[in-house]
């Protein structure tokens, strides 16, 4: 047996009852200040321009090297990256043949990947060092491989029980201390799934924060719940504890929006929470929120608007420092809407 099933995780497994006066959305979070900035980037694999497609690999002259320009230019800037430990997606995109095979597309990979270990963190102690090096900057979990079999192809903790969920977050654990990089517990779940299963399996093994719901077009407004990626249902402007030692924040910004949501939200006093990825192009598909010069430029002008307009009013932190200032905070819930003993609801994206 794995060694997550032993010690405190079978305490934490055995105290997952919902306790609904500790759940909800928490919506003081930093004494003195009026509402936060986080960014995260996914994705962050060491993968080059030699590769299928570059992940970081290129270290400051690559896609890294426009996150280091942009906190060059914002010294108040923080970053959370979300690495995957061993990555081996190829293609996003299934098989347009083997897809519509019934049975069969559920079995197999239906994209192309890399051979295990090719990726593996360990194998690449430059590209470990090298964020280990970077400024105001904090590691966290993007998976373990970013693959799954059938047509989610990327939506990796999929269809997969406490056990197995709880065994690859181990292994990725196991590839981040043993490559010597430095981290917080906290997940960034690949194609945003985050169902019971995960959420149970990340208390096993001590993961303290979640990052799973991205809503872009729901309307800004304090009691705005999610609905699009991940999670729904769950705050999209506060972060919020979905279980016990389980806080999640969500995402609800990125490239696409309009620079008046960002105020709107933090008008609010909520947490803007910024999303990109590394890599522009992958085979099939391109991300809008892609690291490209366009991109960093937009954000460049956005943070010297909200540095102008809002001053030392406002929070510039990561995800992992966010999470951790909650955790002894407690939320508190109208009586009317204490429903927590439900699991939360869940879409992929």
């Amino acid at each position: 047996m794995d060694d997550w099933q032993f010690g405190p995780a079978q305490e934490l497994r055995r105290a997952f009852i919902l306790d609904d006066t500790k759940l909800g959305p928490i919506h003081w979070y930093s004494p003195g200040r009026s509402a936060a900035v986080v960014m995260s980037v996914d994705d962050i694999f060491p993968g080059t321009s030699q590769s299928a497609y570059e992940g970081g690999g290129d270290l400051e002259e690559g896609a890294l090297g426009r996150l280091l320009w942009l906190l060059e230019r914002h010294p108040q800037l923080q970053l959370t990256l979300f690495v995957t430990p061993d990555w081996r997606r190829i293609s996003p995109v299934a098989d347009r043949f083997w897809r519509h095979v019934p049975w069969f597309r559920d079995r197999i990979h239906l994209a192309s990947i890399l051979p295990k270990g090719t990726m593996d963190l360990r194998s690449h102690p430059g590209f470990v060092a090298f964020l280990n090096a970077m400024p105001r900057t904090e590691i966290a979990i993007h998976g373990l491989h970013h693959i799954n079999q059938g047509h989610s192809v990327s939506v990796e903790f999929q269809n997969h029980d406490r056990a197995a969920c709880a065994s690859m977050l181990a292994e990725a654990i196991r590839i981040f201390e043993e490559s010597g990089l430095r981290y917080v517990r906290g997940l960034q779940p690949p194609g945003w799934d985050c169902d019971i299963a995960l959420q149970q399996a990340c208390r096993d093994v001590g993961i303290e924060w979640v990052a799973s719901a991205r809503d872009i077009q729901t309307p800004v407004s304090k009691d705005a719940k999610t609905s699009m990626s991940g999670l729904s249902g769950v705050s999209m402007l506060f972060p919020e504890r979905i279980a016990p030692n389980l806080v999640h924040i969500g995402t609800n910004f990125q490239a696409t929006s309009p620079p008046e949501r960002a105020f709107d939200i933090l008008d609010a006093g909520g947490v803007l929470s910024i999303k990109a990825h590394i890599t522009k192009n992958v085979p099939g598909h391109i991300h809008l929120d892609g690291v490209d010069d366009l991109y960093m430029n937009y954000l460049d002008r956005l943070f010297d608007d909200i540095e102008h307009r809002y001053g030392d009013t406002i929070d510039w932190t990561t995800l992992g420092r966010l999470a951790t200032s909650l955790s002894g905070s407690s939320a508190t819930l109208p009586s009317e809407k204490k429903t927590a003993t439900q699991p939360v609801a869940y879409r992929a994206a």
